[in-house]
């Protein structure tokens, strides 16, 4: 038998070593990793939009059928609904996981987590005030990895202009009346409709650089942002969103008012992200829609960098022949065009193989996936207001557009000042 003076040599030698691990634990600044029990949260964002409010509510239930498909393992979902300009409230579906839940109850509820009032000038149109609805969401459901929904209409990356009275329709002027140049898609009132970034009025439109610097501001990088508005899926939007998500979900037209399905692709949303999944989930829906139109592509954004460089090398050395404008591919109904497919217009710019074929593998792999119907539709285009696709890349550019609202404000966008 050992002597007692062993023992408690063993002792202290043990207490040593706790005492030591214990004050290199409280040395280690950074988050203990453990408490962060929540994986994933999914964040759906629909501030002011004027006349979407009923899609967006259908959307939302819509969301609800996926949870209650798939159940909510270790992610959340919160939503921030704006139902006036001024007012908004921060919800969480709750799922109840118990096999032994009552059947005649609901499984999915939704728990208010913030009511919000703001000004008239909206707050959720600023850097900070988006930064501020985002730290809510971190504070109620911090997690590893966010997902981020947005729904709204869209323009693409062009800038919010201040709303003139010249701009808007008076009450007698009829569509035919309104002059081309100034109509928005969403101003057109005898079709259906399709879904800026907010509503019809500046005040609650947000620029994108705007969403980027909130994300940035708020620390929360995303995964992934899905725009379920119109016209988002530009390399415009992509080069400027390259630090504030890793991916870019949306369409390159205009989106029905119908909307995302998410009934069909939010359990995709959820857990490990499905991409391929949620664009041909997209393509199920829409091509057999009772209008069967609709586009839908994921960007990798951290590829935009290196497309961003052999574009630069292309516009050094070739200049795009307008003789040429009326043949490529375009994706909206405005007129003059907007938006161009992006592959088309480099096929038609870059007159070096070569280089070509190197922009065209650098572009696979910034859109590694993609799906789109026969036709896409636009609210600006004469009845029926469809127009066929025979080239798809999955992305627009704007940089041969003539349009009015582009010719200057395209030369101030991060990427073409990254180009040129």
């Amino acid at each position: 038998m050992k002597p007692k003076k062993y023992y408690d040599r063993l002792k202290s030698a043990v207490l040593f070593l706790v005492l030591s691990f214990s004050v290199i634990a409280c040395k280690n600044d950074d988050p203990d990793p453990i408490a962060i029990k929540n994986e994933q949260t999914v964040f759906m964002y629909m501030p002011w939009a004027s006349n979407l409010l009923s899609a967006f509510r259908r959307n939302i239930d819509d969301m609800e059928k996926a949870i209650l498909e798939r159940g909510l393992r270790n992610e959340k979902v919160l939503v921030f609904l704006a139902e006036t300009p001024t007012q908004a409230s921060l919800f969480e579906f709750v799922y109840n996981k118990s096999p032994f839940y009552p059947a005649e109850k609901k499984k999915v509820t939704r728990k208010v987590l913030k009511e919000y009032r703001f000004s008239s000038t909206p707050e959720y149109t600023t850097t900070a005030g988006i930064s501020s609805i985002l730290k809510d969401v971190r504070s109620y459901a911090e997690a590893r990895r966010y997902g981020m929904v947005i729904g709204c209409h869209g323009m693409g990356w062009l800038p919010v202009v201040p709303t003139k009275k010249k701009t808007l329709r008076s009450s007698r002027q009829t569509d035919k009346e309104m002059p081309e140049v100034y109509k928005k898609h969403w101003e057109y009132t005898d079709r259906p409709m399709t879904r800026y970034f907010g509503g019809f009025d500046s005040q609650y439109q947000t620029e994108i650089k705007t969403l980027a610097d909130a994300i940035a501001d708020a620390g929360m990088k995303m995964e992934y942002i899905l725009f379920d508005d119109c016209y988002m899926a530009t390399v415009e939007v992509a080069y400027e969103l390259r630090k504030a998500t890793d991916y870019l979900i949306g369409s390159t037209c205009e989106i029905m008012e119908h909307g995302m399905p998410y009934d069909i692709i939010g359990k995709h949303l959820l857990g490990n992200v499905n991409y391929k999944a949620i664009t041909e989930g997209f393509y199920s829906f829409y091509s057999n829609y009772v209008l069967p139109h609709g586009t839908i592509s994921v960007t990798k954004c951290s590829e935009m960098d290196e497309l961003v460089a052999i574009m630069r090398d292309i516009n050094q050395r070739f200049t795009f022949d307008e003789a040429l404008l009326g043949t490529l591919q375009k994706l909206d109904g405005y007129n003059p065009v907007k938006f161009f497919d992006c592959g088309d217009y480099a096929a038609k710019l870059c007159q070096d193989p070569v280089l070509l074929d190197q922009f065209n593998k650098q572009l696979e792999r910034a859109v590694p996936y993609k799906q789109y119907t026969e036709y896409y539709y636009s609210m600006g285009l004469p009845s029926p207001g469809t127009a066929k696709i025979h080239t798809f890349s999955g992305i627009t550019i704007s940089d041969p557009s003539i349009h009015p609202a582009t010719i200057t404000a395209k030369t101030e966008t991060s990427w073409y000042k990254a180009t040129h």
